[in-house]
């Protein structure tokens, strides 16, 4: 999972960051409103953790904008304020859950998953396409009783292509879900990991296979 984190306060910004990276994700930090809703409207994040006093844009404004924009990333706003009004205000304006500071590690673990459940929470799920199955918790590919395992990236990549999987996803979305905007290398590497995932399918005899539309991007279809 990738995880937006929108905080002012550094020090608490990399404290949330480190949680959600031990938690075995992927952490991008804003330290404004403008950044954070910039962040948030590429639509690539699973979740995102919004501060509601920020500088320049305020997260009432933002978790109103990304719906406005029809962007149902699911939101988490944190929040010094206890004022019943304030909470209310922002799950009106489509915030998905209200968390107010201070906290514990334990509760903020337990309301991402619950918000995560919105969306695909793909941790402890195996996924289903095909005549494919997805381990995600033992990182494996099986197809009837030949399996194969995965590395991360191929997990990953997988995953998030049977996610959306009636949907094109364009390289630069693949990159930037699955490598982020801090990677060393440049999109092109979606293609190599691409080629790696076709041999894995082929090798387990899936029927299963990742097609390309040229310019536009891939998809999973089921070929007879």
């Amino acid at each position: 999972m990738r995880i937006l984190i929108v905080e002012d306060e550094k020090r608490l910004a990399e404290t949330l960051a480190d949680i959600i990276t031990e938690n075995h994700d992927i952490a991008d930090v804003a330290n404004d409103g403008e950044q954070g809703l910039n962040s948030a409207l590429t639509g690539i994040y699973d979740a995102i953790i919004l501060d509601v006093m920020l500088p320049k844009i305020n997260g009432f404004d933002i978790v109103r904008t990304l719906r406005k924009h029809k962007i149902a990333t699911p939101v988490l706003m944190l929040t010094a304020k206890t004022e019943l009004a304030d909470r209310v205000k922002g799950l009106d304006y489509g915030a998905d859950y209200y968390l107010t500071k201070p906290f514990e590690t334990a509760e903020l673990l337990a309301c991402l998953r619950a918000i995560l459940r919105r969306g695909y929470n793909l941790k402890t799920e195996e996924l289903c396409f095909g005549d494919i199955a997805v381990d995600t918790a033992a990182g494996e590919l099986s197809c009837g009783s030949r399996r194969v395992r995965l590395g991360a990236k191929e997990l990953e990549l997988l995953r998030l292509l049977i996610a959306n999987q009636n949907i094109l996803l364009s390289k630069e979305n693949i990159f930037l879900k699955v490598w982020g905007y801090d990677s060393e290398t440049d999109d092109s590497i979606v293609e190599v990991y691409i080629s790696f995932l076709r041999k894995k399918l082929e090798h387990v005899g899936s029927k299963v296979k990742i097609t390309v539309v040229r310019r536009l991007g891939y998809r999973l279809e089921v070929l007879e």
